[in-house]
């Protein structure tokens, strides 16, 4: 049984990574100023946050399903079954979009969407579980089943310098981000798989960060049940941050000495909400041997 594994670039997997790992990439495209753009093509990091800096009205889009089915056709002349793995379904209408294609006559069990509730780091861990499963023979049904099983082991806290850009994207009102400018409000925002929600406001970056470290120690141990990060994986994520990143990894490892710390940058697609200078933690569960 040979299962190819399909992510897109919501993931923060670039083109010369998923050529390492093995997986398969579709470049997620962007709407800039009311012009297609396609990640990893023609939209590059420096580009992307330069748009942002010049005011440029910059949003995500849903891949085609010209492009989708493309794909999946070529994949399966080499490959007997496809596992896909997009940006959460609260988030994106994407994976009802592959759900309902998945259906047709010619795909209906052999293509496999999986819906991980997945955003940034931890769709991309997703796809990388889901490449672990398909190197040890599973088949495409018994790996979504297993990674939709796990999928609410993760939780995601982020604050932002400004509130410019959750403005910009209809996240906040004109005058809630003019009130919060003016009292120099830190949001820290959390991300549960399929929504966005306003978690708890800071004056300055060092007590959001002190907010964050709570928060995640919260859901490790109601939710992870593991308070001491023995069996999690805890991210420092950042946008055009990452000294700062880095400095709060060494937080994260201070208070969780037993964890697995690493360090990633923020994927492009929520990053269009944040800005630059966007500080999260996500920590999540590893996927037990199976």
């Amino acid at each position: 049984m040979k299962v190819a594994v399909v992510t897109d670039t919501h993931s923060g997997i670039n083109n010369e990574e998923a050529k390492e790992l093995g997986i398969y990439l579709i470049n997620a495209p962007f709407m800039v100023n009311g012009k297609q753009h396609y990640e990893g093509i023609d939209l590059d990091h420096d580009s992307f946050y330069r748009m942002l800096d010049e005011g440029a009205d910059v949003s995500t889009s849903q891949s085609s399903p010209a492009d989708i089915l493309k794909l999946w056709d070529e994949l399966l002349e080499k490959y007997d079954e496809i596992v896909i793995i997009p940006l959460s379904s609260g988030l994106s209408g994407g994976y009802q979009t592959m759900v309902a294609l998945s259906m047709d006559d010619k795909y209906e069990g052999r293509v496999f969407p999986v819906d991980k509730l997945g955003v940034s780091i931890t769709e991309k861990s997703a796809a990388l579980e889901a490449k672990k499963l398909a190197d040890k023979g599973y088949s495409g049904a018994d790996i979504k089943r297993i990674i939709e099983e796990h999928r609410r082991e993760n939780l995601i806290y982020i604050t932002v310098p400004t509130l410019k850009y959750l403005k910009k994207g209809g996240r906040i009102t004109p005058a809630a981000a003019a009130l919060g400018t003016l009292l120099k409000i830190k949001p820290v925002l959390s991300i549960d798989g399929d929504k966005l929600d306003a978690y708890a406001k800071a004056r300055t970056v060092t007590k959001a960060c002190e907010i964050m470290l709570e928060a995640a120690q919260t859901a490790l141990t109601e939710r992870l049940n593991d308070p001491e990060a023995e069996s999690s994986v805890i991210y420092s994520v950042h946008s055009e941050n990452r000294e700062q990143a880095e400095l709060f990894a060494e937080e994260i490892r201070k208070r969780w000495p037993k964890a697995e710390v690493v360090t990633e940058e923020l994927a492009l697609a929520i990053a269009c909400h944040t800005g630059p200078g966007a500080l999260a933690i996500a920590v999540e569960k590893k996927l037990q041997d199976v």
